[in-house]
């Protein structure tokens, strides 16, 4: 199994571009399932969810191909297969993505619950609901989730607004089975998150009709067709984040490229207010400088445009070397704690009481074995290291590759001491080697 080892204490410096955001990317792959005619996604990242989308798609009747300039090239082939089984799903929650897009293009859909989520329950029951009112019926059965389309009508209203604010995904499945619903359907309380604006216009460059794109009231008007179309994936903000996060705790200067400053405007905030110095290069870069102890902060994470809660774990990292008491809330999974564990091994003090974690920033971190249990908080550790003394060697990294593109290469260009290594396969290797 794959593992980071990394020698920590060295300013990150230099430049380094950001991939396209998987968040993004998974819905609109999953899309393309409603288009009569061939898909190119333009910056799409190679990462193991995609990966994993890809293996799905093609169970569902859709040829995909990565060409040499890294876009993906996808189209129809067989539009009988409705149903995405457990084996896949069960790896990747964003698999139920495909839930609309077989609705709206197939009139029906067969797809296995998601499972469990180590970060805290994520029901779909949002998205069930918003398919009912679109006319569907839905029923549950040995594990699988089955919807049939039915009669919506000529108008109707959805809610999609939820406890811990509206639902991202949920979002996405309703948007995706309306816009080939008859009719007009207006969603309350969509998702604002720049990912579901992107994919909101990818199904307009398809031929949808939605208007109000980045407004919490979307109104779709059903179309008889999608055709094929050609689209760049937005960059992906919570890989920017990282890494501005990477060079201001390791005291270092950064330019990250490729990114869109008014996708993170709370995440910058917090950077100031930290005492970071961040400076906005142009309109597609940013360049941070640490040069002391950041300040404590409190940091609510809340849907967009508030704190991401995917750059929690990460901004929790560089909060435990403040000088300070910080407070970080986490209002959109509330159980999204795991990383705090593995950074008090790292010597962080962190004091967790409900929802809300209280960091004691110290004067550094030290490096040990830690374990990755999820994505964004592999993400934390793996910057903890960078600025940890002596070394950290961080477990089960195919975590982090579920949404990070060969992110040690990145972190190695801009002087990081940190690599990919396998002991078993590096054993396996000797021991073959010794037999010849």
């Amino acid at each position: 199994m794959d593992r980071f080892e990394i020698l920590g204490g060295v300013p990150l410096r230099g430049e380094v571009t950001v991939g396209g955001a998987k968040n993004a990317a998974l819905p609109m792959l999953a899309a393309t399932l409603l288009a009569e005619g061939p898909c190119r996604l333009v910056g799409v990242p190679d990462l193991r969810d995609i990966r994993t989308m890809l293996r799905i798609l093609e169970q569902l009747g859709v040829e995909a191909t990565r060409r040499d300039d890294g876009s993906i090239e996808t189209r129809v082939v067989d539009t009988e297969p409705v149903q995405a089984p457990y084996e896949l799903v069960k790896t990747m929650r964003a698999s139920i993505c495909v839930l609309g897009p077989l609705l709206g293009a197939r009139g029906r859909a067969e797809v296995s619950f998601p499972g469990g989520c180590v970060i805290g329950p994520r029901p779909i029951d949002l998205h069930l609901a918003g398919l009912e009112r679109l006319g569907a019926t839905v029923e549950v059965e040995a594990g699988y989730i089955h919807v049939r389309e039915g009669d919506a009508g000529e108008f109707r209203e959805i809610y999609l607004g939820g406890p811990f604010g509206p639902t991202v995904t949920g979002t996405f499945n309703v948007l995706a089975a309306a816009v080939r619903t008859p009719g007009t359907t207006v969603i309350q309380s969509a998702a604002c998150e720049p990912e579901v604006v992107d994919v909101a216009r990818f199904l307009v460059a398809m031929g949808a009709d939605i208007e109000g794109i980045g407004s919490p009231t979307l109104i779709v008007r059903g179309v008889e067709r999608l055709s094929g179309t050609t689209y760049r994936v937005i960059p992906d903000r919570i890989e920017a984040g990282t890494l501005l996060c990477a060079g201001a705790m390791t005291y270092g200067d950064v330019t990250v490229r490729g990114c869109d400053p008014a996708t993170l405007t709370a995440p910058l905030a917090i950077l100031e207010r930290m005492g970071v110095a961040v400076e906005r290069v142009d309109a597609e870069a940013l360049r941070v400088r640490g040069g002391s102890r950041p300040q404590p902060v409190d940091i609510v994470t809340l849907p967009y445009p508030g704190f991401p809660t995917d750059l929690q774990a990460q901004f929790m990292a560089l909060l435990s070397v403040a000088e300070g008491n910080s407070f970080v809330t986490e209002k959109i999974y509330p159980e999204r704690f795991i990383n705090v564990a593995e950074l008090q091994r790292m010597g962080a003090r962190i004091r967790k009481e409900g929802p809300t974690a209280i960091v004691s920033g110290v004067d550094a971190l030290s490096g040990c074995h830690v374990m990755a249990s999820d994505l964004r908080a592999s993400a934390a550790l793996v910057v903890a290291g960078l600025a940890a003394r002596g070394e950290t060697i961080v477990e089960r990294v195919y975590h982090i590759d579920r949404g990070y593109e060969r992110i040690e290469e990145k972190l190695s260009a801009l002087g990081g001491r940190i690599r990919r290594t396998n002991p078993e396969r590096a054993a396996a290797e000797v021991a073959g080697a010794s037999l010849t």
